[in-house]
């Protein structure tokens, strides 16, 4: 037992580790990281912990005649937290629906201000408990996910705390009588486009989601989480080299450029999260990668993978008129980049005083740093794109 609780208490350290480094590689605006050191930004609750909140609602006003306005739902970990009920209704067929509005606090998600619905009925079958999705919560249509294909996208821990709602309220009469809980989100199905169940397969929805119930915001979590799913579905299905992008327009270049050669599912989107995407890979066993993007993210890439942003500062111009003078470039050219504004001012002086190799050198210098971080365990091929689309540079070619 004490060896169980030993490999839990490491695991639980080697993801505290590698989400560190998703933060440090975290681009925040600058007011929000005052906001977050100052310990000033609010938190809120996840998808799942409202729709226990809900089917607690739900079953007081089945079981004990009276709506509620509020209810306290147990949360992982032995906490507890009050969240208000927006509407309770009582259906033709007998059933009760209630409704928490989702309050993410000042995190951007985008089911922020969503109705997170439960509909409670009773069965014949004494103890019987069904909980499913209906409308607006997705299904799992492709594996990897650790979900069943076919089966409502409610992850385990918020089927849990369901779950403990319905032993805290409805327990004496799954002695009699089973519970039927169905989680809806009505405009769950165009909220969903906003996200990336698409790209893992889920469809119809959002997921219901939540580890620790609480959303903290600008947290690295649930970006990390998506990552690894995507990474997930990816070996799931075979593919054996993935796209590492750094956005929706490189991804879009990238299957342009790659074609036929890279199914849907290779492509995932990493924002700034380069060190953490790779060392998942490395986790995962992935051996194949390409990385994609614009020459600002890649310059910051090439500079060291814990930097893929500066925050509060630009591009290091020194570090990229030393890549021009690699590439023998005048004197007048390489101060012309240490004056200029962004990556992209320094690519149109490169492009307009004809310096040969310096967008490849770049990719190379990327390259190189991924190379370093993976101890050279992953073969890597990284692409630049112009804004335009067009292919700007390549290592290896």
């Amino acid at each position: 037992m004490s060896l169980n609780k030993s490999n839990k208490g490491s695991n639980d350290e080697k993801e505290q580790e590698d989400l560190l480094i998703a933060e440090q590689e975290q681009d925040l605006p600058v007011e929000i990281e005052e906001k977050k050191r100052k310990g000033t930004l609010r938190s809120g609750y996840t998808t799942g912990t409202c729709a226990a909140a809900a089917t607690k609602a739900s079953l007081l006003a089945m079981l004990c005649g009276k709506k509620v306005s509020s209810v306290d739902v147990s949360l992982p970990k032995g906490r507890d937290a009050k969240l208000f009920i927006a509407w309770t209704r009582i259906n033709p067929d007998s059933s009760v629906t209630s409704c928490v509005v989702k309050d993410a606090g000042d995190d951007p998600d985008v089911t922020h201000g969503a109705e997170i619905c439960s509909t409670v009925s009773l069965l014949s079958s004494e103890g019987q408990v069904i909980i499913d999705g209906g409308i607006g919560v997705g299904r799992v249509t492709k594996p990897g996910l650790g979900l069943d294909l076919g089966n409502a996208a409610i992850n385990p821990v918020p089927l849990s705390m369901i779950m403990q709602a319905i032993r805290e309220e409805g327990g004496d009469m799954l002695k009699e009588r089973g519970i039927k809980v169905i989680i809806s989100v009505p405009k769950g199905e165009s909220l969903a486009k906003q996200t990336d169940n698409p790209r893992l397969g889920i469809v119809g929805g959002i997921s219901i989601l939540g580890t620790t119930g609480i959303v903290l915001p600008y947290s690295t979590a649930s970006f990390a989480a998506s990552i690894r799913q995507s990474l997930d579905v990816s070996i799931a299905i075979g593919i054996e080299t993935v796209v590492l992008t750094t956005g929706g327009r490189s991804e879009d270049f990238s299957k342009v450029f790659l074609g036929k050669t890279a199914p849907e599912h290779a492509f995932i989107q990493i924002g700034d999260f380069i060190g953490y995407s790779i060392k998942q890979c490395l986790n995962k066993n992935i051996r194949k990668v390409v990385v994609a993007g614009f020459i600002g993210k890649l310059t910051k890439m090439g500079m060291g993978v814990k930097q893929t942003h500066v925050r509060g500062s630009r591009v290091n111009m020194e570090f990229m008129a030393s890549i021009a003078s690699e590439c023998m470039a005048s004197e007048v050219t390489i101060e012309k980049i240490r004056m200029a504004n962004t990556a992209r001012h320094v690519s149109e002086i490169v492009d307009a005083n004809g310096i040969k190799g310096f967008h490849d050198a770049i990719c190379k210098k990327v390259c190189d740093k991924l190379n370093e971080y993976s101890n050279g365990r992953i073969e890597i091929r990284v692409i630049m794109f112009e804004f335009d689309g067009k292919v700007k540079g390549l290592y290896p070619r």
